[in-house]
């Protein structure tokens, strides 16, 4: 097998994983542990802070057949399905690519098929602030009165981009900048793993100029 970049080969795929961002996965692991699941979220922050790690996370969790403390188990079809990236439920759309309204109206009418296995339909939008503005008007529309088994998850770097009607009807997150610290000690943990000799110094500079992106780093 080829070279993977260590962002893809080691990312998180529970919530203990998530580095940096508590506060979020407990609020979302509380969600799911209570069954109190909302139908739109808003995932802003700064490149490489977990935003679309966590979506995915999230994705599996609420399909996930025997979730543990609200963490997906990753053993279930279901869970093996949306981490190969085969599961029907979980689309990922790049909205900088597919920015227009025929996009959005095809997911709309998607929308009126519940899934075929597991629980929840999960759209994951990714840089929402590239849509157009028919494009979310027609998302609008979804998002006013959403089936009971769809979930959208926007994720965006530039949340001021976003129509407020928009940003009312979805619970926001805000991903903050990963600590200089926490991403050293992922850095020395994943250096181990990989059995290479780095020092520490070089460590701290890499986690420093990484400017709070893990991705980068």
């Amino acid at each position: 097998m080829g070279y993977t970049a260590l962002y893809r080969k080691f990312r998180p795929d529970t919530f203990a994983d998530v580095k940096g961002q508590d506060a979020i996965v407990q609020t979302l692991k509380n969600q799911i542990n209570a069954d109190r699941i909302g139908h739109a979220y808003l995932f802003c922050g700064t490149r490489g802070t977990g935003k679309t790690t966590v979506a995915k996370i999230l994705a599996k969790a609420v399909n996930c057949e025997h979730p543990i403390d609200g963490n997906p188990c990753n053993e279930c079809a279901t869970c093996k399905a949306i981490a190969a990236g085969s599961s029907m439920n979980v689309i990922e759309i790049d909205a900088a690519s597919n920015n227009g309204v025929d996009n959005i109206r095809e997911i709309r009418e998607e929308t009126t098929y519940s899934p075929t296995e597991g629980k929840y339909k999960v759209y994951i939008i990714d840089e929402v602030h590239m849509l157009s503005i028919g494009a979310f008007n027609a998302l609008l529309k979804t998002l006013e009165e959403p089936p009971s088994y769809v979930i959208f998850i926007l994720a965006t770097t530039e949340a001021h981009k976003i129509p407020i009607t928009i940003l009312s009807r979805c619970q926001r997150y805000d991903f903050k900048r990963i600590s200089i610290l926490t991403i050293a000690d992922r850095l020395t943990q994943l250096m181990k793993e990989e059995q290479v000799e780095v020092e520490e110094k070089a460590i701290r500079y890499i986690a420093r100029k990484a400017d709070g992106s893990m991705r980068d780093a």
